[in-house]
């Protein structure tokens, strides 16, 4: 199967033309608005509410994030496989960016999910919480001081972020990372970074989540409900670049995943240097001869060459189009090996909110199955792979062998039934 690539340009989405030559993918990330406003980029939990802790509040550093206990709305621990036992179908909705700049839809999507009690994923970039003012406080690896290819947000757009992520985790959503800067292109790309330069980007992505309060000077705001050196455990880098020299690093710092590899296919994944490779994946594209990568922007890139502002007459086709691929991507793997589904999106109007609408009904689909009794579980990546590292290696193994599309051979029961009662002494697969 084909996937179709999308050139990038400095400051828009996707791979380099060195990277896609090799991986033959689009990638994502965030676009930096052309009028030179600030703009962001962009569980199986049930009865979720507005979210409480608890246990009493404890600040932590300068007050701007604190320990409040565990996470509320978190599903129950999970279990290893039974002999024979179906396994669950895992969707795992992913936000790069994920910062609020009034456009209402970082809190459209945790109504939607707290409407359907499901986890999701929110890849915050850390200078969403850094004011313009002191952007000289971020040193870019291979870039000029204060130097970025996103937009940073006005002070109005960063409490709303604040106040989004705030909810989010209480909801009990999953806080990971998209770094800074979003360097896609010439010598400052991130995939030119070392492991040395991704450990100053991370500490520094960190620096500016729990120092929020230092470097605007707001006292008036509440802290963020967690403490994020525990709640790091994962990130997408941006334009899924980089991801080699990222790992070491991240294995350094106790990571448990990582989404940033490009054109994943349906099959049930692995780990890279004991890390959970969580890839975006190439899934069926209604209409046309290719696949393509299960995120907005690479929709966006084959239906409109890069255009966020292509002719309106389109609309509708292109927006039935990128729902019927999530759709499609998510039966594939239901109907047959039950790998993970892995989506990826930014708080955007491309295209006259086409992408948002058309995730959404698709995340609709999804739900409106789990909701007729399937065993269809939308979750965060944090907890699916709390469900894989319970899981048997020999089981995980043989779940392995499944291709795309591949439905097990004589059904899930004779299938799983020998590797499932098999004893181990191992938690998870390495």
């Amino acid at each position: 199967m084909r996937t179709r690539s999308a050139l990038s340009r400095r400051g828009m989405l996707g791979l380099g033309a060195g990277a896609v030559a090799a991986a033959g993918l689009a990638g994502c990330g965030t676009l930096k608005p052309s009028d030179g406003s600030n703009r962001a980029s962009g569980s199986h939990s049930e009865g979720k509410g507005s979210g409480s802790t608890s246990h009493p509040a404890k600040p932590l550093g300068d007050g701007s994030t604190s320990f409040t206990g565990k996470q509320p709305h978190q599903p129950a621990r999970p279990e290893p496989l039974e002999p024979g036992q179906t396994p669950p179908q895992f969707v795992i909705f992913s936000w790069d960016g994920a910062g609020e700049v009034g456009n209402g839809l970082f809190p459209r999507f945790l109504d939607l999910a707290k409407q359907h009690g499901a986890s999701m994923t929110f890849f915050l970039s850390g200078l969403y919480l850094l004011p313009e003012s002191k952007k000289r406080l971020y040193n870019p690896p291979n870039n000029p001081r204060g130097a970025s290819d996103i937009g940073y947000l006005t002070d109005e757009h960063i409490k709303a972020t604040l106040t989004n992520v705030r909810r989010a985790w209480l909801e009990g959503h999953e806080i990971g990372t998209h770094f800074n800067g979003h360097f896609c292109g010439g010598y400052g790309t991130v995939g030119n970074w070392t492991p040395a330069q991704w450990r100053s980007e991370i500490q520094q992505a960190k620096a500016f989540v729990k120092e929020w309060r230092t470097n605007t000077g707001w006292t008036d705001l509440p802290a963020l409900p967690f403490d994020y050196e525990k709640e790091l455990v994962g990130g997408r880098t941006p334009c899924l670049l980089g991801q080699n020299n990222l790992l070491p690093t991240a294995k350094e710092l106790g990571w448990r995943y990582d989404a940033s590899s490009p054109g994943g296919r349906q099959v049930w994944p692995e780990k890279k240097l004991g890390i959970w490779d969580l890839p975006l994946q190439q899934i069926p594209f209604p209409g046309r001869s290719f696949e393509v990568l299960s995120m907005d922007y690479n929709m966006l890139a084959n239906q409109s060459v890069n255009s966020t502002n292509a002719p309106a007459y389109n609309y509708p086709a292109w927006r039935t189009q990128s729902a019927q691929a999530y759709i499609s991507g998510f039966k594939r793997a239901y109907e047959t090996n039950r790998a993970p589904f892995f989506v990826g999106n930014h708080f955007e109007h491309w295209n006259g909110g086409i992408y948002m609408d058309a995730v959404e009904e698709a995340f609709k689909h999804i739900a409106a199955e789990k909701e007729k009794g399937a065993d269809v579980r939308l979750v965060s990546f944090r907890q699916y792979v709390d469900w894989m590292d319970v899981q048997k290696p020999e089981v995980l193994a043989k779940l392995r062998t499944l291709d795309v599309g591949q439905a097990p051979a004589g059904g899930w029961k004779t299938f799983l039934k020998e590797t499932a009662s098999t004893p181990s002494s191992t938690a998870s697969a390495t």
